[in-house]
C-alpha cells in the first residue's frame, strides 16, 4: 500500500480510514496540498472548497471515533466536472455566461449519494464548454493539461476530471459523456471510465447537453473503485424524468467472479478501420489476453454516428437559444459556430434520425443475444498535442475536435454501458483505451472484465509524475 495518500486508490484509503491507520483529515490535507502546488500546471480545478473538504473529513473522522459506521467510500476525496451543482458554487458547464448566475442551492443527487457514502467532495473541474468538446481545451478557464505529458490534451469534454485523476489529486472524479466525454479522457489521461447505460444514474442537479444523449458517470484509478462509486450513485430518482427507476443492483458482488461463461467478441467493420496503428494494437492484445477470436459487426454505424450528430446539433442549439441570441460574443467561437449551425437543421432531419436510431438499436441489441462483451477502440490515437487543429483519419485530414469521438459516439447513440481501460505500450508515455461495452442494464458485466484485465497486468492507470 502507497504510503503517500495521494497514490492510493479509493478502495485503499477508505480501508484505510475506516482501521484508524489514515485519518480522513490526513487524506484531504495531502489531496489539497497536491493541488495547491501542481493545479497551476495542470488545469483540472476551476474552483476548490477547501473548507467543505476539511468540515467533511473531520466528520468522518469523529463518526469512526465515536464507533459509528463508516460508508463504503469514507474519507476517499473526489471532485466533479462544473456541470455538476455543488451549494455554494456557481455551475458554471465550463462556459463564460453562466458566471453570472446564482450559486447552486444544494448538491446535486449522485454528489449527494457519494458523499452519504463517505467520500469528500474537493471541488469543480475544468471541461469544455458547455460540453461541446472532446479535447479538454477551454478559452475562458484554460485549457487542461494531460499530467502524462502537458504538452499535450487531457480529451474532453471532461478535461478537468481526467487531469485530476491522472495527477493525483484525487482518486475519484464525476464527469458526463453525451457522445464520448468521459471515455475520450479515460483514454488520453490513462484511466478506467465507466459510462453507464442511459437513464441509468440521475442527471438531476446537472447542466444538460444532449437530453437524448446525457449520461453522467465516474473517471478512476481502477475498475474496483469505479464499481464502489457506481454501486454507491445507484437507485431511483423522480428528480430526472428520463431515469429509468429500477432498483440498485450492486456490481461489487460479481468483480471477482472471472471470465468463465462470458462471450466477447471484436467490433469489426467500421471500428476495424480509421484508427492508428496504437489502437489496433491495444485491442488485439485485450482480446488476445481474453480469448477473444470473435469478431462481430454493428450494422450501418457510419449513419448511427452521422444521425447522432444531427441530433446533437439541434437538442444543442435548442437549448442554447436565447443564450446565442443574447451573449454571442461571449461564447467560445468554436462552440457558437457549431449551435448556430444545429439551429439550421430541419426538423425533418432530427426526426429521421430518431428513427433510424431505433432502427440501429435494435440491430445491435441482437449481437448481444450471442454477445456478452463487445471490444472497440476508444480513441482513434493517443492524445494529440495541445492546440491540435487537425488529425489524419483513415487518410483523410479532418478537424480534430469533433473527430476524436469517432468510436464513442455511435455506442452513445443507443446508450450502451461502457467502461473504457487504460492500455500502455511498454517504452511509450502516453495510454491509450479500449472499450468494454455490455448489454443496457450490465455493468457488472464490463466493470467485472475490466477488473480481470487490471488484475492480470494488462489495463492499468498511473499516477503521472509531475
Amino acid at each position: 500500500m502507497a504510503s503517500d495518500p495521494n497514490l492510493m486508490s479509493a478502495h485503499a484509503i477508505a480501508t484505510s480510514v475506516k482501521s484508524g491507520s489514515l485519518s480522513a483529515r490526513q487524506v484531504v490535507d495531502a489531496a489539497l496540498a497536491r493541488i495547491s502546488h501542481l493545479n497551476g500546471k495542470v488545469g483540472a480545478f476551476t474552483q476548490v472548497t477547501a473548507d467543505r473538504a476539511r468540515a467533511a473529513a473531520d466528520a468522518v473522522d469523529a463518526k469512526r471515533q465515536s464507533g459509528g459506521t463508516l460508508g463504503a467510500l469514507a474519507g476517499v476525496p473526489f471532485a466533479v466536472k462544473n456541470l455538476f451543482d455543488l451549494k455554494g458554487v456557481v455551475t458554471l458547464a465550463g462556459s463564460k455566461i453562466n458566471a453570472d448566475n446564482a450559486p447552486a442551492s444544494e448538491d446535486g443527487p449522485l454528489v449527494q449519494r457519494l458523499e452519504a457514502s463517505g467520500a469528500i467532495c474537493l471541488g469543480a473541474l475544468n471541461m469544455g464548454e458547455y460540453a461541446y468538446d472532446f479535447t479538454g481545451e477551454n478559452c475562458h478557464h484554460g485549457n487542461s493539461k494531460n499530467p502524462h505529458d502537458l504538452s499535450h490534451m487531457t480529451g474532453g469534454s471532461s478535461g478537468g476530471s481526467g487531469a485530476a485523476v491522472a495527477a493525483g489529486f484525487v482518486p475519484l472524479a464525476l464527469a458526463s459523456d453525451t457522445n464520448g466525454s468521459i471515455r475520450v479522457p479515460a483514454s488520453f489521461c490513462g484511466l478506467f471510465g465507466l459510462k453507464p447505460t442511459y437513464g441509468r444514474l440521475s442527471r438531476a442537479g446537472s447542466f444538460p447537453f444532449v437530453t437524448s444523449f446525457d449520461h453522467l458517470g465516474p473517471l478512476g484509478r481502477s475498475a474496483l473503485d469505479l464499481s464502489l462509486a457506481y454501486d454507491s450513485m445507484q437507485g431511483p430518482d423522480a428528480h430526472d424524468p428520463m431515469h429509468t427507476p429500477r432498483s440498485v443492483e450492486p456490481t461489487l458482488p460479481g468483480l471477482d467472479l472471472g471470465l468463465s461463461g462470458l462471450r466477447i467478441a471484436k467490433a469489426g467493420g467500421y471500428f476495424a478501420k480509421g484508427a492508428e496503428p496504437v489502437a489496433y494494437a491495444a485491442i488485439d492484445r485485450v482480446a488476445k489476453a481474453l480469448g477473444a477470436s470473435a469478431s462481430v459487426d454493428l450494422p450501418e454505424t457510419p449513419r448511427a454516428r452521422a444521425a447522432a450528430y444531427l441530433i446533437t446539433m439541434a437538442e444543442g442549439a435548442s437549448l442554447h437559444h436565447e443564450r446565442l441570441r443574447a451573449r454571442p460574443k461571449d461564447f467560445d467561437p468554436e462552440v457558437r459556430d457549431r449551435l448556430i449551425a444545429g439551429a439550421m437543421v430541419p426538423a425533418d432531419f432530427v426526426v429521421q434520425a430518431h428513427k433510424f436510431r431505433r432502427w440501429y438499436r435494435d440491430q445491435v441489441l441482437r449481437l448481444f443475444e450471442t454477445t456478452d462483451i463487445i471490444l472497440a477502440p476508444t480513441t482513434p490515437c493517443r492524445a494529440p498535442g495541445s492546440g491540435q487543429k487537425t488529425m489524419i483519419f483513415d487518410g483523410v485530414e479532418m478537424l480534430a475536435r469533433p473527430n476524436l469521438g469517432i468510436y464513442t459516439q455511435p455506442i452513445s447513440f443507443v446508450g450502451l454501458p461502457v467502461v473504457s481501460v487504460p492500455i500502455w505500450t511498454e517504452g511509450d508515455h502516453l495510454p491509450i483505451g479500449v472499450q468494454v461495452i455490455a448489454a443496457p442494464w450490465r455493468e457488472d458485466l464490463a466493470l467485472r472484465v475490466a477488473h480481470w484485465l487490471e488484475t492480470h497486468g494488462v489495463a492499468k492507470a498511473n499516477v503521472a509524475t509531475l
